[in-house]
């Protein structure tokens, strides 16, 4: 290399340093308001979303806060697995089971249905932790409102409870313990039930009246009253819709269900029942308040007359095939589309307990006869009364409680 070109090289160098200097600046303005890697961050989000949801609630001094929560897994897709661990409690063990689900100790004869647990498909329900239900439920009040699957499930849950901790009953009131309230001392966590079997105001047949009579404009006062003191509140009502009724709208006759001595127009009920949950749902969701409701839970008669010999005489679960239709489907449906609408204007978090399908597939987990005690102790009479109904406790309603705290913890109460 000649004399002349060593001396041009370090010239030429110099240019080279002060271009990639001079364009550093720049490449730095197009990165911070051009992103390249924008589309990989957006990608990531939206693959995660179905892990973690953004919601708005709005108070009522009609400021925004955002809540971060982890999205629920859709447990309403899956089967029913053996679970060899059984239940946390017994038929002995708890005290507040109501004596028609107590299968075992009404002689029950098989087990087996009690070692199943419900495995979704994509993901797991963790086992019931006592323990942990009442950290969440500190200094708060949790109230079930209903008819007797409301109580079904309040039940359900006083015996997972007691496992850890005694509750002391410090209020009862009404025929079959239908107004009862518990205090749980050690985390100062109050508990009750109301029976209110159509959640809206009205009356129920009697031996004078052969026919419910509901106003379906206002909640029954029974709960309505007591509502400003609840922290989370459950609802579940269904089948007492199925009864003969007559229906009221702003103190005027609506039509009634199965009212052939009466004079008024038979409009059904399913009509009727959306409208009882929708004045529900505006009423207790009108407030920053967790609202829970359980949908509608199926029976397994199968067709079959109350007092047939073998109705829902099943041990196992159904494993394929069985879906939801007729009743349940609507049932469902309807309280699936009131909850949606409700969300859209409610203060607090409000979600469905969809416990349907799920259930569907349990009819080995109802007291069937042994709803009383020892049913064929003197033989096997050609007709006996089956609860296909309600559901034994211990029993596959204990699972409706495991997802509910699952509900409360994602929403971090």
């Amino acid at each position: 290399m000649g004399l002349k070109e060593q001396q041009n090289c370090p010239s030429q160098r110099k240019i080279a340093v002060f271009i990639v200097l001079a364009f550093i600046p720049f490449a730095l303005f197009h990165l911070c308001f051009n992103n390249p890697f924008s589309t990989i961050v957006d990608t990531t989000l939206q693959d995660s979303a179905s892990h973690v949801v953004l919601t708005s609630y709005s108070s009522s001094s009609s400021q925004e806060e955002e809540y971060q929560e982890e999205a629920l897994c859709d447990y309403t897709k899956g089967k029913w697995v053996r679970d060899e661990m059984g239940p946390l409690y017994n038929g002995s063990s708890c005290g507040t089971i109501k004596d028609g689900q107590n299968c075992l100790r009404h002689g029950r004869p098989d087990s087996g249905y009690l070692y199943w647990k419900w495995k979704p498909n994509q993901c797991d329900i963790p086992r019931f932790d006592a323990n942990r239900f009442l950290d969440l439920m500190r200094d708060k009040h949790l109230a079930f409102v209903g008819d007797s699957m409301a109580r079904n499930q309040l039940e359900s849950l006083m015996c997972l409870l007691s496992t850890v901790s005694s509750p002391d009953l410090v209020y009862r009131n009404g025929e079959d313990n239908k107004f009862r309230k518990w205090r749980f001392e050690s985390h100062n966590v109050t508990v009750s039930v109301y029976w209110s079997p159509f959640l809206v105001a009205g009356l129920e047949k009697s031996g004078t009246m052969d026919h419910n009579v509901l106003h379906l404009d206002r909640v029954d006062d029974r709960w309505g009253n007591d509502l400003e003191r609840f922290d989370t509140v459950v609802v579940s009502v269904g089948h007492w819709f199925l009864h003969p009724a007559v229906y009221y709208e702003s103190g005027s006759v609506l039509g009634c269900h199965s009212c052939e001595a009466s004079n008024c127009t038979e409009i059904g009920f399913f009509d009727i029942f959306r409208k009882a949950i929708r004045t529900t749902l505006k009423a207790v969701a009108g407030s920053r308040r967790n609202v829970i409701l359980t949908t509608f839970s199926p029976s397994h008669f199968e067709g079959r007359p109350w007092d047939s010999l073998g109705a829902c005489n099943m041990t196992e679960p159904y494993q394929e095939g069985k879906v939801l239709e007729g009743l349940d489907l609507e049932m469902r449906r309807i309280e699936m589309e009131e909850v949606t609408a409700a969300k859209a204007v409610a203060e607090g978090r409000l979600e469905a307990l969809d416990v349907t399908a799920i259930s569907v597939l349990r009819p080995d987990g109802h007291p069937g006869p042994y709803m009383y005690e020892f049913p064929f102790k003197n033989g096997v009479p050609e007709r006996v009364h089956n609860d296909c109904l309600h559901w034994c406790l211990p029993g596959p309603v204990d699972t409706w409680n495991e997802i509910m705290i699952e509900m409360l913890r994602r929403w971090k109460v």
